[in-house]
């Protein structure tokens, strides 16, 4: 018997041909797309979001026409809770958070996974770019063909046994030759744009989106310098992140960017560009996937942002699992709620969230 696996279908490319690689494969493949998001008309019409009604009917045709069963689950709740609720919180306590880590972690290999194995599927699958492979007994995380398009730095939040259970098979092809099996097969979604938005936030305006998830919670406030001294007024500290120079509603003659956030104050700091280059940094919620737990100093390199490029540090543990991160350079607006993930060399050591910088 062949072994089953559950394909996350996004109604993209980039899963569409994951399922058609592997039913060539031999494997028995079931298409199953994750309505998530929140119940509303604008997603219907969205070109190129991950999990609006538009992208359902894409999946749909695309599982019509490799000829393999496609079924759609209602995650939206769990949804809710883990990756917008928070996304809102972080946003609110002047932190800057990844939704698409939160997904992955919580929805895409583990949420989908239980439901594959309650109904008898060895396997689940993505169009992720990244490749994972068995070394010595352990399970690795290992960067995409196409450096471009790789996506390790969203996934290092994988356990041993999720790796062991999930298929990637993208991982071994760049873009353009995906696109290029998809249009050779007639996918309608060969030339369907990159999903690139926060999926749940419409217009790209994450502001506006948390104004109206949270009514009369957020509250304009002083745009302040480092000595505390007032510049000017801010419209909500949800509107900024840490490096920010644009959009700022406020000229000063000079360039300023944004250097900090103090929630508990509900200000906004302005400084220099040479302010938002820092070389150190704390990180919690550490997952680790070539080892199980930093034992001692380790160099690697590392990357403080999904399109930024790894940079050489080192990294130190510390007290309640936390690690300590010294870049060898001063990296560029390093911030607070998002991930920071080590490598060596094309191998994913693992990751966690930044929770302060020195």
């Amino acid at each position: 018997m062949n072994k089953k696996v559950v394909v996350g279908m996004s109604g993209g490319v980039d899963s569409s041909v994951a399922a058609y690689l592997l039913k060539e494969q031999g494997y028995d493949v079931i298409g199953i797309t994750m309505q998530m998001s929140p119940e509303d008309p604008d997603f219907a019409e969205r070109e190129g979001g991950c999990c609006g009604l538009s992208a359902v009917e894409d999946a749909r045709r695309v599982c019509d026409k490799l000829e393999i069963p496609f079924y759609v689950l209602n995650f939206r709740e769990i949804f809710r809770k883990k990756v917008i609720d928070n996304f809102v919180d972080e946003y609110m306590a002047g932190r800057t958070p990844n939704p698409c880590i939160a997904c992955n972690k919580y929805l895409k290999f583990d949420e989908l996974l239980r439901k594959a194995r309650g109904i008898g599927a060895e396997y689940v699958a993505t169009g992720h770019y990244a490749k994972i492979v068995e070394e010595d007994g352990r399970m690795l995380l290992i960067k995409s063909e196409d450096d471009k398009k790789d996506q390790t730095y969203a996934l290092y939040n994988f356990t041993q046994d999720q790796l062991a259970h999930t298929l990637m098979p993208c991982g071994e092809y760049n873009k353009d030759k995906i696109r290029e099996i998809a249009k050779e097969l007639g996918l309608a979604v060969h030339n369907k744009k990159d999903s690139e938005e926060i999926c749940f936030v419409t217009d790209n305006d994450h502001g506006r989106f948390i104004s109206e998830d949270k009514p009369g919670k957020i509250k304009p406030g002083d745009f302040v310098n480092r000595a505390g001294e007032i510049l000017g007024q801010h419209k909500g500290i949800v509107n900024y992140t840490i490096g920010q120079r644009k959009g700022l509603g406020i000229a000063f003659g000079i360039p300023m960017f944004v250097t900090g956030i103090n929630a508990k104050r509900n200000q906004v700091i302005l400084g220099s560009e040479e302010d938002i280059f820092k070389t150190e940094l704390l990180a919690k919620d550490l997952n680790f996937i070539s080892f199980d737990k930093l034992k001692q100093e380790l160099e690697v390199t590392a990357k403080v942002r999904y399109a930024g490029k790894a940079a050489e540090a080192t990294i130190y543990p510390e007290a309640y699992g936390k690690v300590r991160v010294v870049f060898k350079d001063k990296q560029r607006a390093i911030t607070k709620g998002q991930s920071v993930v080590f490598y060596n060399g094309n191998i994913t050591i693992g990751g966690g969230i930044i929770e302060k910088i020195f």
